[in-house]
């Protein structure tokens, strides 16, 4: 586990500038968490009562629509912290998707009523929490530009050479990819088959083999 403060507060270079005041106030109030493979961070509708440092491990972000189909809005790695939650503490409001350990996850929970005592006294804090919160605001803008105008086999071909391991293959199922891709199985599935006969791929039950990287990527620089 996390022995202390500094400890965490090494591995978020950004909270460098930290003076010793504000330090000893995270050292004071921050608190462990462990999340199991699988567990839930935060639900839509939740309140949002802390401010998470993710420490090791992935946590994924994700939005469900009413009919259930869903789509990853972005994921919050090491060394990260998540914008969903810096938004509901600053905006006093409810969560509006779900959060989900990817594996094991570390994280230091910060309790909102501290999170606004240090935006408020600290500016080095402040750098941080909106350094952070605009960069992933640009990848969220970024998502929608792709949902919205991007073509789904280019999206598909980049979302394969990301995932592949370094065997070149990609251990996702079709409903998996097509929550990555915000989109339905069936769109996916029908791509996919597509690429298989083509021979740039390979379907197998939960994973793809990759055959034909070169063409993937070409085709996945089409989204530039």
């Amino acid at each position: 586990m996390i022995d202390s403060a500094a400890d965490w507060i090494a591995g978020f270079p950004g909270l460098g500038a930290l003076d010793d005041e504000a330090r000893a106030l995270l050292a004071r109030v921050a608190r462990p968490a462990l999340l199991p493979p699988g567990a839930v961070a935060f639900r839509a509708g939740d309140p949002c009562r802390s401010y998470i440092f993710v420490v090791s491990g992935t946590v994924r972000v994700r939005e469900v629509s009413e009919s259930g189909r869903e789509i990853v809005l972005y994921r919050v790695v090491a060394g990260e912290t998540c914008v969903l939650t810096t938004a509901c503490l600053m905006a006093r409001e409810d969560y509006a998707a779900e959060g989900v350990a990817e594996g094991e996850v570390r994280a230091v929970l910060v309790p909102a009523d501290c999170f606004r005592e240090l935006l408020d006294r600290s500016a080095a804090f402040r750098d941080f929490v909106f350094a952070t919160f605009a960069r992933r605001l640009n990848d969220l803008v970024l998502l929608v530009d792709e949902v919205v105008f991007g073509q789904i086999d280019v999206r598909l071909a980049q979302c394969l050479l990301d995932r592949a391991d370094g065997e070149g293959v990609v251990r996702l199922t079709h409903h998996e990819i097509a929550v990555e891709l915000g989109t339905a199985r069936e769109v996916v599935s029908r791509q996919l088959k597509a690429f298989e006969r083509r021979g740039w791929a390979r379907l197998e039950r939960g994973r793809i083999e990759i055959r034909a990287r070169d063409r993937l990527a070409t085709l996945a620089r089409q989204s530039g």
